[in-house]
């Protein structure tokens, strides 16, 4: 993503593809439900404030290359952190701020592409209209620290965990001639759900961090 925007980089850090949790965003198939799906989406150029005693999550802003205005990303949290097909819509300009894509979405898309890019225009702009509707009133008190809410981790983990369990046995079983209902199958499904809440843990403690920059 290009703009002409200056960022002050003694003030943020930049995070863009090839930080290491937006690699794992692009790489793990388990994203590919909540972009396709729910339609969850990051912006492929985000900025996190150094030196504050601020939580790591509350210290994340997106910058739009249309208008340069720089957005808290709460802006996209509680009712507005899904419907983001298209990306995520700047309340001020109007328009999309890009945002990456994960590879098994692409894959997906691109194979079922003749049944939806005759179309695209016209969800385009449908999906414009609904946007602008969501963001006409943005109060403080609708952006949540998401975080912090009360076994948020846990149900995140599970949802994780089990996604990636779906996946292994309605894409990666039939490839390999395996066995979906089978010892096996139980302990895959045991294995994802404990990754699945471990990841969940990591991420709570990664979000609440206030030493992370």
């Amino acid at each position: 993503m290009k703009t002409t925007m200056e960022i002050d980089k003694h003030k943020y850090k930049i995070y863009t593809w090839k930080n290491w949790t937006y690699l794992h965003y692009i790489i793990n198939p388990g994203v590919a439900f909540g972009e396709l799906i729910l339609g969850q989406r990051i912006a492929k150029v985000g900025l996190v404030e150094k030196n504050t005693g601020k939580p790591f999550i509350e210290r994340n802003f997106v910058p739009c290359p249309h208008c340069e205005t720089l957005h808290d990303y709460k802006t996209w949290a509680g009712k507005r952190a899904t419907k983001n097909w298209f990306g995520l819509y700047c309340p001020n300009c109007k328009q999309i701020i890009p945002c990456l894509m994960n590879i098994t979405t692409f894959i997906i898309l691109a194979i079922t592409s003749p049944l939806w890019y005759p179309f695209k225009n016209q969800l385009k702009n449908s999906w414009l209209k609904m946007q602008e509707n969501r963001f006409a009133a943005i109060q403080e008190e609708e952006l949540p620290f998401e975080i912090q809410k009360k076994n948020n981790w846990i149900i995140g983990g599970l949802v994780y965990g089990l996604l990636m369990f779906l996946f292994s046995i309605f894409i990666i079983a039939p490839l390999t001639s395996e066995e979906i209902f089978s010892e096996k199958g139980l302990k895959t499904l045991i294995l994802w759900i404990v990754g699945g809440l471990s990841f969940g843990t990591f991420m709570k403690w990664y979000l609440s961090s206030k030493k992370i920059n």
